[in-house]
């Protein structure tokens, strides 16, 4: 959610009982406004927080002028002081996934594979010691995998230029009430993958400017998110099962929406079970 309107994002958000106490609110505001302005970027979004042991990683995100570009990703401690993230690789994702249990809270914490492949048999057998992977690594392959799963926006709220960058719409003046209950209404912010699989009669009816992303409505397995009227039918919240502590808000015909995750960094597995 962006950050310069954190205090009334958050507060639309806390039906679900999940955010910040006041005083942490306010600290983390001023922090992060102060951090779009060391680093420069153009925006920034506060991602949520990971809840480990012995601590909590609070996550932002810093935007350039292209918005479907890589985000910088930077964490804190105590919302004061920001370490800037390093890159996600694919084999940071692999790597992760392995990984089972609660975050610590300590980014120098170093886990040790349970499964190993071929690689890191033979890497043990050269080195001599167990292969091994940072916290700080795993949080940002946590953060990746929540982006690309449950990372939504409203349909229209951002526009492809032929050039292939993509940027705020202008002219997004918000959802209808009707259109925002709808899942159909929502798309995934990150590169499609069910849209390259339409066929031509189907993609006849959508607009290349506007639909580039996948909607949440074919989301498998079906039943994933919630979507219900809270603040006395103002806002729209949708929340994630898959990944629990994900929750989108928008408030229809404005320009108001956002997403924020709190929660421990695990995916819910036994979802399928419970549907």
């Amino acid at each position: 959610m962006e950050a310069s309107s954190l205090p009334a994002a958050l507060e639309l958000v806390s039906g679900g009982g999940l955010g910040l106490s006041p005083e942490k609110r306010a600290v983390l505001w001023s922090s992060l406004l102060l951090l779009q302005r060391d680093y420069r970027f153009e925006r920034v979004w506060f991602w949520g927080c990971i809840q480990g042991v012995h601590g909590a990683y609070y996550i932002a995100e810093g935007l350039g002028p292209d918005r479907a570009a890589p985000r910088s990703r930077l964490y804190s401690l105590n919302c004061v002081e920001w370490s800037l993230l390093p890159p996600v690789t694919n084999e940071m994702v692999l790597q992760a996934g392995q990984l089972k249990g609660r975050f610590q809270g300590d980014p120098s914490f170093e886990y040790e594979y349970t499964e190993r492949n071929a690689e890191d048999a033979e890497r043990l057998i050269e080195d001599g010691k167990e292969p091994t992977i940072k916290e700080e690594a795993r949080v940002v392959a946590t953060i990746e995998q929540i982006d690309r799963a449950v990372g939504i926006i409203p349909r229209g709220a951002f526009v492809k230029t032929p050039l292939g960058s993509v940027s705020e719409n202008r002219n997004f003046e918000g959802l209808s009430l009707t259109e925002a209950k709808k899942l159909s209404s929502y798309f995934h912010f990150t590169e499609p993958v069910n849209l390259k699989n339409k066929t031509l009669l189907e993609k006849a009816d959508l607009d290349p400017s506007t639909d580039f992303l996948d909607s949440l409505e074919h989301d498998i397995p079906q039943g994933s998110w919630t979507v219900q009227l809270e603040k006395g039918g103002a806002v729209v919240v949708l929340r994630s099962l898959l990944w629990l502590g994900l929750t989108f808000y928008h408030v229809p015909m404005t320009k108001q929406y956002g997403y924020v995750y709190f929660g421990t960094g695990e995916k819910n597995l036994d979802l399928p079970f419970m549907l």
